[in-house]
């Protein structure tokens, strides 16, 4: 296991700044995220770590190693892509096999590694089928094994499971981790997909036009997003303009259009004085519907559309001055009818102040 440092990265393509002075640590054996919008440069970063592209400024450390400006295939990394680039006119074990070959292995090492590396993703059987008989889950697993079998330093994914249905991207998911777990592998992996993200990652960045937005495990990035950015791009959330009321030096109190709200700094580095202007930011599903009143935090409205899901229902509540979206859980639907008129109250933890 390595740690991966990358310091003051700087990357240009002609006049425009694909990356703005990046500077980042992953530690050794973390699964590690990298997210946010197209465009945001989360690619290009990864292109830079793998040693596709060589950055304008910074230094990229692999370890104690400085592999800045070395090539590809000498910085010993398992690369993961979008298309899996399997050789179709090859079986399984050959596809495998081939990173090795180029290596120069032994032949009676490489048969033992392919057989090792097709067992750790649950492929032994398959391999000696050729590629196009295979479905898109097994080629994704085989692309895996082919990555892992150099045993390299780190392991690199580029959107791997973007061409997958909603099933097999959920079993991929846990299949990635348990295997990088199990084989103890620093990984970055690319993505533009939240719930991947949330689900399967140790720590995440989020990328915002060439720079990091924030840093955090998926618990902090979710709960407690620092800009207004990372907040509507991590999930699904209400903003309400407020102006700062108090605080003290902890909870701040915000008068709003709707009433009074107690909540807390998503940005702890932040202060803010009186008067300041400020975003709250409320997930939907940190609302609960009343039929009484409360005496903060809380704003009245009515029921407008609403969409049953099974196990959570989604309504638009129409406020004075707010269309607000509240998920419910285990909902009973004869109880939300449209029109009704309800309170839609949020607990002080679940309300995060932003800058505007």
């Amino acid at each position: 296991m390595i740690a991966i440092t990358i310091e003051n990265l700087v990357k240009k393509f002609g006049d425009a700044v694909a990356l703005s002075g990046i500077t980042l640590r992953i530690e050794p054996g973390e699964l590690f995220f990298l997210l946010g919008p197209s465009g945001c440069g989360k690619t290009t970063l990864l292109r830079n770590i793998a040693g596709f592209y060589i950055p304008d400024e910074g230094r990229i450390l692999f370890g104690d190693e400085d592999v800045t400006n070395l090539p590809p295939y000498k910085r010993n990394t398992g690369m993961m892509f979008q298309s899996y680039a399997l050789w179709p006119h090859m079986t399984v074990a050959e596809n495998v096999a081939f990173g090795l070959e180029e290596r120069r292995v032994r032949s009676a090492d490489i048969r033992q590694r392919v057989n090792a590396a097709l067992e750790s993703v649950q492929m032994g059987q398959y391999r000696e089928r050729k590629i196009a008989q295979l479905s898109g889950g097994q080629q994704q697993r085989v692309a895996l094994a082919r990555a892992l079998v150099i045993r390299p330093r780190c392991l690199l994914l580029d959107e791997p499971l973007s061409n997958l249905d909603a099933r097999l991207r959920l079993e991929m998911r846990s299949e990635i981790r348990r295997v990088c777990k199990e084989n103890g592998l620093t990984a970055i992996y690319v993505t533009h997909d939240q719930k991947e993200a949330l689900s399967i990652s140790d720590r995440m960045a989020v990328l915002e036009g060439g720079r990091i937005a924030q840093i955090g495990t998926p618990e902090q990035v979710y709960r407690r997003p620092i800009t207004r950015v990372v907040a509507d791009f991590i999930g699904e959330t209400n903003f309400l303009k407020g102006k700062m009321q108090s605080f003290d030096g902890e909870k701040a109190v915000i008068e709003t259009d709707g009433g009074p709200f107690e909540g807390f700094l998503g940005d702890p580095d932040w202060k803010p004085s009186t008067g300041d202007e400020v975003i709250l930011s409320i997930r939907p599903e940190c609302w609960s519907l009343r039929g009484e009143p409360a005496a903060g935090n809380a704003v009245k409205g009515r029921i407008g559309e609403s969409i049953y899901l099974g196990e959570v229902a989604q309504y638009i509540l129409r406020t004075a001055h707010h269309d607000l979206k509240i998920f419910e859980l285990n909902p009973h639907l004869s109880a939300r009818c449209q029109g009704q008129e309800l309170f839609a109250v949020a607990s002080a933890a679940d309300v995060v102040l932003l800058k505007p």
